[in-house]
């Protein structure tokens, strides 16, 4: 596409955009450890594994202008974004509209805050949306962007969405033992007792980054995947190439936990970090043992930022469960255009109430957070 007077285009593939460009875009720091899921390596492991492409319905459509970019998909379908548009759709096609193809600004598969305007975001966010309507587009949907982008979206017009996540923030602790310190005792009981019961029923644990990670790893942690995203989703999103290319590109920042027991791994928790934060992103197990799941994901977690040094564990989507586990509720934000007119006053009244609830649920949570009241 060319937008005037911008030279833009929409590519179909992260490769057309190319390493260089892209990271320059992306980390212009140069950080030693940027935030994983903007860099190149990490569309490229999903676009080149088939896990991302148009078969599995997440078409590229890299908004590349001159001086910015904006990593987008050609929808043809809802799933995998974690951000739900599914009674819109409903909507639309019962008034005799297509909702699909829509345009999804996203890290496909990823629910975790981070830049999604790499530019100039008055210019990505103005391009952006010139293409919707040169593309016959439904929509335009900005998810999991920084506060900062969803407020210069608000500012160009887009609607804004509100959601919530549960995060972990280190105090500075030096130890588990010091952050259970700091909650009340009925809650640090608990979490004492759900670690012990882990721990006596034979589980321990390997923390494994860079090249102590293995092809042999990857084959397991993809059995536990397979077989914990089969139940749970029906068709797992990744596939077994994708983990083998995160290994070779992105392996510095890469944290596979496998829980061992009886001298095998039973279970395995994937996690990237990057930007002084650690974030968890999928989990399987081949055998049940009581809390392996809150030992695995969230306690471990914990550890492994404490000895780095890292200011949060970001632990994925939804789950009110982590609260009682010391991780605080935090905003999420998407930003959504919608060229139907009369769909977009409809989503625009519904947004509005949806952030007044959110709001009001993360009050009530955070009142109810395990720490000790002062």
């Amino acid at each position: 596409m060319t937008a005037s007077p911008i030279s833009a285009k929409l590519v179909t593939s992260a490769a057309e955009v190319g390493r260089e460009r892209w990271n320059a875009f992306a980390n212009p720091t140069a950080a030693s450890e940027p935030h994983p899921f903007t860099t190149y390596e990490f569309f490229a492991a999903l676009e080149e594994s088939g896990s991302a492409t148009p078969g599995t319905g997440w078409q590229p459509a890299h908004l590349l202008t001159p001086d910015g970019l904006m990593p987008m998909y050609l929808k043809s379908h809802s799933q995998g974004e974690y951000v739900f548009d599914h009674a819109w759709a409903d909507a639309l096609e019962r008034a005799g509209g297509d909702y699909y193809p829509k345009l999804q600004c996203a890290v496909p598969f990823t629910p975790v805050t981070g830049r999604r305007l790499l530019g100039d975001a008055k210019v990505l966010l103005k391009t952006a949306q010139a293409a919707v309507k040169q593309i016959g587009a439904s929509s335009l949907h900005i998810t999991f962007l920084t506060r900062e982008e969803w407020q210069a979206a608000g500012d160009a017009g887009y609607l804004q969405r509100t959601g919530q996540q549960f995060h972990w923030d280190n105090r500075g602790y030096k130890s588990f033992d010091e952050f259970l310190g700091e909650l009340s005792s009925a809650k640090r009981k608990n979490l004492r007792k759900e670690r012990a019961s882990v721990r006596e029923a034979g589980v321990t644990f390997d923390w494994l980054t860079g090249s102590d990670i293995t092809e042999a790893h990857w084959d397991r942690f993809f059995d536990f995947y397979m077989d914990t995203g089969g139940r749970k989703w029906g068709t797992p999103y990744l596939t077994r190439e994708f983990f083998s290319r995160l290994g070779a590109s992105l392996s510095a920042q890469t944290l596979l936990i496998l829980a061992k027991k009886d001298g095998h791994h039973i279970a395995g928790a994937l996690n990237l970090f990057g930007e002084g934060v650690l974030f968890g992103r999928n989990w399987g197990a081949a055998e049940y043992v009581p809390f392996l799941h809150f030992e695995t994901c969230y306690y471990q977690a914990i550890d492994f930022a404490i000895a780095r040094g890292l200011k949060r564990v970001e632990a994925g989507a939804q789950g009110e469960h982590k609260l009682l586990r010391g991780y605080l509720p935090v905003e999420t934000y998407s930003a959504h255009i919608i060229a139907h007119r009369g769909l977009a006053r409809a989503v625009d009244d519904f947004l509005g109430a949806e952030r007044l609830a959110v709001a009001e649920n993360m009050a009530e949570l955070a009142a109810h957070a395990p720490f000790k009241k002062t």
